[in-house]
């Protein structure tokens, strides 16, 4: 789930407690991993990382849910999954979407239209200045 800002983080408590911290930017939670963006290079990570940490930490030792109310699941579900579609899916879920989590990111399949592939980089790629080659040089030739 991503949050690129704090108005975006009003399902989750997780989220808004993070946002309370000075100097973050955008938060992303992917399946066993958290993203969270810093505002400039200028902020030190020594310094924001213990109280990230601290306030992950307390969070879950809370009990409190991640999510207040369903979410959704980020892909397109209104078209039918034809052929193409699925191998595409496929293709993202099997070899693309690990590569780019592993690096705290995430890519959701939004839509296929007219030999056009929609998706959506989420976590640390939206920031990433190496987002356009991962798109052009790693995803788009595999498709």
């Amino acid at each position: 789930m991503d949050f690129p800002t704090g108005a975006a983080a009003f399902r989750s408590p997780l989220a808004r407690q993070l946002f309370r911290i000075e100097g973050v930017q955008s938060i992303f939670f992917g399946p066993d991993f958290i993203t969270v963006t810093k505002e400039n290079e200028e902020l030190d990570w020594n310094l924001l990382k213990p109280v990230i940490y601290a306030t992950i930490m307390d969070f879950f030792a809370s009990g409190l849910p991640l999510y207040t109310e369903e979410t959704p699941s980020g892909e397109a579900g209104s078209e039918e999954d034809d052929e193409v579609v699925a191998m595409i899916k496929e293709l993202l879920g099997t070899r693309i979407r690990p590569t780019v989590q592993e690096d705290g990111g995430d890519i959701i399949y939004k839509g296929f239209e007219d030999g056009i592939v929609q998706l959506k980089l989420q976590g640390s790629c939206t920031s990433c200045p190496s987002s356009s080659v991962t798109l052009k040089n790693g995803i788009q030739n595999k498709l």
